[in-house]
C-alpha cells in the first residue's frame, strides 16, 4: 500500500477507472476513447484542468500463449511488450490528469517477466500506487476526504431474485468488502470485478431538544478518525472489455482461420452480463458531493 497526498482545488472532477485490459480482442477501445474525451473537455460546469482520475489496474491483458485462457480469439496484441507500448500510446493524453495508477492480477500474473504496472508508470511519470493506495485530498492544508482503493480480489454478487434486491445485494457485497480496510476513508473503491456500482451514503434522522423543542436533524459523513460505514461512499469501478463479440458471419463456408471467430474467456466462464463505463465523482465546496455512473 502507498499513502499519497494531494493539494486539490476547492471544486473538481474524480474519474474512478480501470481494467482497461488494452490487447484484448474483445476491449472496447471506443469507450476507452470516450473517457479520454470526457477527462480532456469541461465536465459539470468545470473546466478540462479541473478533471483528475484514478486507475484502479489491470491496465494491460497480460495474457501470454502459456496462460489457460489465451487464444487467437481473445488477444489482439500478442506480446506484452507491444501491450505496453498501446498502454503508453493511449494513456498519454491523460497522463498529467492520473493521480495514481493500481496495479491488477493480469500484469501481476507475469511479475517474473516484468513490473509490468510500474514500468508503465515511470514510462508516463505517473505514481505507482502498488495494489492499494490510500489517496488523502487537502485545499490550502484543509482535509477534503480521504480514499481507499484497491485493484480488488473476489467477486461482486448478488443471489436475490430480482433486479431491485438484487442492486441492493450487490451495494452490500462491495460495502463488505471494503468497510473494515480503512476507517477514516469516506471513498473506497475497487477494480476488479469489471461491476459498475455506487453505494451512497445512508443520512438517518435522529431527534434532540434545546429545553425548549423537539429538534430534527441527520446522520452526516465528518472527517474523523472513525467514518461510520453507513455514511461512506462505496464504488466498483467498471471496465472495458465486453464478454462477446459481435462478429457477423454471413457464409458458413467460409474457412473458421479466415473469420476469426471465437469466444473470449469472459465467454467461456460463463460471467454474467454487465454494464461496461466507470464513475466520476463531483467534489464542491470541498465536499465530495456525488458520484455519477457513466455508462459506454
Amino acid at each position: 500500500m502507498r499513502l499519497l497526498s494531494y493539494s486539490m482545488p476547492r471544486d473538481w472532477n474524480y474519474f474512478l477507472f480501470g481494467d482497461s485490459h488494452i490487447g484484448a480482442a474483445l476491449r472496447h477501445d471506443k469507450g476507452f476513447a470516450q473517457m479520454v474525451d470526457m477527462m480532456n473537455s469541461p465536465y459539470e460546469g468545470l473546466s478540462a484542468k479541473f478533471n483528475f482520475g484514478t486507475d484502479h489496474g489491470d491496465i494491460i491483458e497480460a495474457i501470454t500463449v502459456d496462460d489457460v485462457r489465451w487464444s487467437e480469439f481473445d488477444t489482439r496484441e500478442a506480446t506484452v511488450t507491444s501491450q505496453m507500448a498501446m498502454a503508453v500510446r493511449e494513456y498519454d493524453p491523460i497522463k498529467s490528469k492520473i493521480l495514481c495508477m493500481l496495479d491488477g492480477n493480469h500484469p501481476w500474473k507475469l511479475h517474473k517477466f516484468s513490473p509490468i504496472t510500474h514500468s508503465i508508470c515511470k514510462e508516463l511519470g505517473v505514481s505507482f500506487g502498488t495494489w492499494t493506495a490510500k489517496l488523502t485530498f487537502r485545499h490550502k492544508g484543509k482535509l477534503q476526504f480521504k480514499h481507499y482503493g484497491t485493484h480488488g480480489n473476489g467477486t461482486i454478487r448478488s443471489i436475490a431474485d430480482s433486479a431491485r434486491r438484487k442492486d441492493f445485494g450487490m451495494q452490500m457485497s462491495l460495502q463488505k468488502k471494503l468497510r473494515d480496510m480503512a476507517g477514516d476513508c469516506l471513498l473506497g473503491s475497487m477494480g476488479h470485478t469489471h461491476k459498475v456500482i455506487v453505494s451512497r451514503p445512508l443520512e438517518e434522522l435522529y431527534l434532540t431538544d434545546n429545553g425548549k423543542k423537539i429538534e430534527h436533524h441527520y446522520t452526516h459523513p465528518q472527517n474523523a478518525k472513525y467514518i461510520s460505514p453507513d455514511l461512506r461512499w462505496y464504488v466498483n469501478t467498471g471496465g472495458f472489455l465486453k464478454i462477446y463479440s459481435d462478429t457477423v458471419v454471413e457464409d458458413d463456408d467460409v474457412p473458421i482461420e479466415k473469420t476469426k471467430i471465437g469466444s473470449g474467456y469472459a465467454e467461456r466462464a460463463m460471467y454474467s452480463p454487465q454494464e461496461l463505463g466507470f464513475c466520476v465523482g463531483l467534489i464542491r465546496d470541498n465536499q465530495l458531493k456525488d458520484i455519477k455512473e457513466v455508462f459506454l
